[in-house]
This record gives structure tokens, C-alpha cells and sequence, in this order.
């Protein structure tokens, strides 16, 4: 560590003030990823060192994602294909499985940023009626995207479908909770796109058991993974992906080149392509 004018964290990996003082020639630190909740930033700021980004290259794959979480949950496709599969499915059933509708449904997002944008941007072609809650109003969302402020209380009472996309900062550690989940509608599905952190698995849990929504789907946990005796992996209205969200190879390439970028700018004393700090 010693000699590194460079650092790449991939795959979160905890960088903290101690792991910077091993590091005595750091020039740079940049993330592969946009949530940079793994670095202590006031650390890196206190030491002079700037740390680089990859937002804006994801937010469609995220988005993306988002949409194939919101409609698996709706519509059974994971539990369909574990019965597709099984030895139970040997005639048609019409009845099997009723999921919900998705389109003319009311979507809430919390966290109308650029990815929270460009989920608005899919849900339109779903016709469905589109709410947000952010921490400013966002009137050029608004105006673009025909979508209508609410406060983060109104979205869980009038939504069909949840979806989170907000950073992990100390605001939003646990900002879905108990007292969150019974607000929301029996028949409504939460979808977690940001960071584990966000949503209280504890919680979380005794909603899904105790049918207090109707389903979740999660690309995050807390911790992550969640071990593998852990309850919320039994339950059957959750849907759970290992961190997909920009996990295509064309946005995995784009990252990878920002990722590239903003160390050789680091490392030549050049402004970042995209600096955080």
C-alpha cells in the first residue's frame, strides 16, 4: 500500500480514513460504481485526495432493471418458472398464479435523480400515473415527465408500486421502516434499487410475513449478501436479484472506461471526468 499513487475500489470495498494513511503517495481514489457509501469522503477531503465516479453512464441499465424487478414480483415470474420447471405443472390452470396490473397503475419513486428520471421515463409507457418524493422538488421532471410531488407519507399511502432510488447517506439509513411499511397498501409491491441500507430487513420482513404489503423485490441488501440461513430468503412474495442493476456489458464497459479515466486524470494531476470529491 505503501507505494500506491493510485486506488480503484471495486466492488465496494471499505476504504476509510486507516486504509488511506497505509497509503502515504495516494493521488486519487476512483470508484467503480456510483454509490460511494464504502468511502469515508471527509476523509479523502481532509487529505486532499479526489475521488472519481461513474454516474450518469448507468441509469438507464439501472432503470431497466428497475422495471424487471416492479414486473417479476407483479406478475409471479419467479415463482412461475420454479413451477414451470417442477413436477407439479402438468395441465393449464387459468387460475394459477393472478398477478397485477401494472399498466394504468400508480407508481411512487422516492429519489428523483437521474435514475429516478429515467424510471418516470418507463413507467409512461406503461401509462401509468407517476408520483415522486425527492428532498427539492424536481420541476423540470414535472414539466418533462408529467409527474406530481408527494410527500414521501402521501407516496406509500397512494401507491401501487414503491420504488426507491435514493443514495445511502445517514437521512436515509432505514428511511423504510416499520411505522413506513404499515403505510403502505396491502395490495402494493416495494422495489429497492438503492442500497440495502435503505429499507430495514427486520421490518421488512414482518411485513411480507404478516402481509402488510403485498410483495417486495430487492437488487440490495444489508449486508450484502445476506447470509444464507437469513428468513427474508424463504420468503415467497420477495424477489431478490444479486446487485444486477447496471450489470450489462455494455454499461459494465462504460464503467470501466470512467472508472480508467478518472485514475489517469487522478494520477496526472488533471481535473476528473467525474469527481464526487
Amino acid at each position: 500500500f505503501e507505494l500506491l499513487d493510485g486506488f480503484v475500489t471495486y466492488g465496494h470495498c471499505v476504504t476509510g480514513a486507516e486504509m488511506m494513511d497505509r497509503m502515504p503517495n495516494l493521488r486519487i481514489i476512483s470508484n467503480f460504481g456510483v454509490g460511494v457509501d464504502h468511502i469515508d469522503l471527509e476523509a479523502a477531503k481532509m487529505r486532499g485526495i479526489p475521488v472519481g465516479n461513474t454516474p450518469n453512464v448507468l441509469d438507464g441499465a439501472v432503470a431497466d432493471m428497475t422495471f424487471a424487478l416492479l414486473m417479476a414480483a407483479a406478475r409471479n415470474i419467479v415463482i412461475g418458472d420454479k413451477y414451470a420447471r417442477g413436477p407439479e405443472f402438468i395441465h393449464y390452470d387459468p387460475s394459477l398464479l393472478l398477478g397485477v396490473e401494472i399498466h394504468g397503475s400508480t407508481l411512487g419513486i422516492i429519489g428523483m435523480g437521474n435514475i429516478g428520471r429515467e424510471v418516470a421515463r418507463r413507467a409512461r409507457g406503461f401509462d401509468m400515473r407517476i408520483l415522486y418524493h425527492n428532498r427539492n422538488r424536481n420541476l423540470r421532471a414535472e414539466d418533462e415527465l408529467d409527474v406530481s410531488y408527494r410527500s414521501l407519507d402521501e407516496i406509500l399511502s397512494e401507491s401501487d408500486y414503491i420504488v426507491l432510488n435514493v443514495p445511502l447517506a445517514p437521512e436515509t439509513h432505514h428511511m423504510i421502516g416499520r411505522a413506513e411499511l404499515q403505510q403502505i397498501r396491502p395490495t402494493a409491491i416495494l422495489v429497492n434499487m438503492a442500497r440495502g441500507g435503505v429499507v430495514d430487513h427486520d421490518a421488512l420482513l414482518e411485513a411480507l410475513e404478516n402481509r402488510w404489503i403485498a410483495a417486495a423485490a430487492l437488487d440490495v441488501t444489508e449486508p450484502e449478501p445476506l447470509p444464507r440461513e437469513h428468513p427474508l430468503l424463504q420468503m415467497e412474495n420477495l424477489v431478490i436479484a444479486p446487485h444486477l442493476g447496471s450489470a450489462t456489458i455494455q454499461t459494465r464497459r462504460a464503467m470501466a472506461q470512467l472508472t480508467v479515466d478518472n485514475l489517469m486524470a487522478g494520477l496526472a494531476g488533471e481535473p476528473l471526468t467525474k469527481r464526487i470529491v
